[in-house]
């Protein structure tokens, strides 16, 4: 008997509606005309994208590099990569040419597609690598790329693949060291969509707001993936813009976003309970989610943000729960400042240093293990053998703990932990204090050479529109309320925090910023 073909494209075009010729995708930029495609449409222009890379006899597990701005065609080829039976890889539109230099060379990508106003460097690059194709795709539907792709087919049978196979590599965002390939195959992201489909409660009718980049886990699986498994429409926004988020919310149902642009969104007159009417579910990630944001959210708008946590390496990991589970004693609420509890099919542990697992409550690193863990780092064997556990246990990186409900709770990054004097600092423990004074915003600590402690810890805070908190006054407030060796030495206020692409706080500029401080 024949293995069904495990290719996730085959998964996603199962799950088109039967009217091949409803809406699937409508572009929603402000300013610019309102585009639509059918599903007809994405299943043609698939078809023939696959079969221009077929066409190429590319060799088997063949990497296709891609960075490129977000576009309804970008998606297509990513679609038609998985169709094609490639790898694909997306690289974040920032990068500049010495880490598109370090990614090709690592990926030996066998077609690189790039925006036509980079192609003089990219191209070079990639040919001296030895790369033989090198395509362009812009966001207004032009391109080396399509103009090719016009030619072929749009009939194409779906390659077949194995669960194990690979289906593409994502770049981590490399704070520590020189960036790993994850390798993710068809059986980790259909699994990790499939049981989203579910905890979620897609449903018929659901429309999808889709603002966020597509060279993420986020917006490339999470978003990407339920709205196609589901066969719902998409608002297609090629960047966020709130207004006109906003504005769409009473036709759509789902919306998933980063932290900041929740905020951006509170910060316009327009949101208020008649704007969310219509909408079903409200999901953030990549970053943490402020208290007081999911708090002033829940006000505006009557509905309770869902926050979840997931890795590069594993898709998503554990959710605050949509309706009740079963598992956990029926519970259904929503807990701020929690990421909620291991998904189905998902198991996590916290274990301390030595690797004995700690009780409840427990601070340590978090373990995880289940289907949608990917099978390791691109040609990084030694790095692979280090990440998991000789029980084959993926060690995350981050340090958390579960509560004696079974929520998740992060703390931070075991790289961002600070030990100082021989005591353990964490971060996330003393921001948390910081951001309830008045006047601030946000906060990050980081830790910096000292020659007594070792390591001490440095506040960089941000104002509240028209405050002006004094550094010196934090630190006393601070004094109060916590052991003495969590105190930041230094205190800084600054106008913003630097911060990645997902909205993440890019603690190793600061920390680069500030080590000299004491030594």
């Amino acid at each position: 008997m024949t293995a069904p073909n495990a290719n996730l494209f085959a998964a996603l075009r199962a799950a088109f509606p039967q009217d091949l010729d409803a809406v699937a995708v409508e572009t929603a930029d402000p300013g610019q005309p309102v585009l639509t495609y059918s599903w007809r449409d994405l299943d043609r222009a698939t078809a023939m994208m696959a079969n221009l890379l077929a066409s190429l006899k590319l060799p088997a597990g063949a990497r296709i590099a891609v960075q490129v701005e977000k576009s309804v065609e970008a998606m297509l080829l990513y679609l038609a990569t998985l169709r094609a039976g490639y790898v694909f890889l997306p690289l974040n539109t920032a990068y500049q040419s010495a880490e598109i230099e370090y990614f090709i060379a690592n990926a030996e990508p066998s077609v690189v597609v790039c925006a036509a106003k980079n192609f003089g460097w990219v191209s070079k690059i990639a040919f001296k690598a030895g790369t033989k194709n090198v395509f362009t795709l812009n966001d207004d539907r032009t391109g080396s790329l399509l103009e090719r792709a016009a030619h072929c087919s749009d009939q194409h049978t779906i390659a077949l693949k194995k669960p194990d196979d690979m289906a593409a590599i994502l770049y981590t965002s490399g704070t520590t060291g020189r960036s790993k390939g994850a390798m993710l195959s068809h059986g980790n992201l259909l699994s990790n969509a499939a049981m989203l489909k579910d905890y979620w409660g897609w449903k018929p009718g659901d429309v999808l707001i889709h603002a966020l980049p597509i060279f993420h886990v986020h917006g490339l699986f999470v978003a990407l993936h339920g709205a196609l498994l589901n066969g719902s429409k998409m608002f297609w926004l090629g960047k966020f813009d709130p207004k006109a988020v906003i504005a769409l919310m009473p036709r759509a149902t789902v919306f998933m976003g980063v932290p900041t642009l929740y905020v951006r969104m509170l910060a316009e007159p327009a949101l208020n309970r008649d704007a969310v009417r219509n909408m079903r579910l409200f999901i953030a990630g990549s970053a943490p989610l402020l208290i007081e944001t999911f708090t002033e959210w829940q006000q505006r708008t009557g509905h309770t943000i869902l926050e979840r946590y997931g890795m590069s390496e594993t898709a998503m990991l554990t959710s605050n729960p949509y309706a009740a589970d079963a598992r956990y004693g029926g519970q259904s609420e929503r807990r701020g400042g929690t990421v909620g509890f291991p998904l189905p099919g998902v198991s996590l542990r916290v274990q301390d240093d030595e690797g004995q697992a700690l009780p409840t409550g427990e601070i340590g690193g978090i373990q995880v293990k289940g289907p949608n863990v990917f099978a390791g780092y691109w040609r990084m064997p030694e790095k692979t053998k280090e990440e998991f556990t000789a029980d084959g246990w993926f060690k995350t990186g981050d340090v958390g703990k579960v509560d004696e409900r079974g929520y998740v709770t992060i703390v931070g990054r075991s790289k961002d932990l600070i030990i100082s004097g021989g005591y353990n600092v964490y971060p996330a423990e003393i921001e948390g204090y910081i951001n309830e004074l008045p006047g601030v915003a946000e906060s990050a600590l980081v830790g910096v050479p000292h020659p007594d402690f070792g390591e001490v810890g440095v506040a960089v805070v941000t104002p509240r529109p028209g405050a002006t908190p004094d550094a010196d006054a934090i630190i006393a407030a601070l004094k109060s309320k916590l052991a003495n060796f969590k105190i930041p030495k230094r205190c800084f206020v600054v106008a913003e925090l630097p911060r990645n692409t997902m909205g993440k706080v890019q603690k190793n500029l600061l920390r680069d910023q500030h080590k000299a401080l004491f030594t």
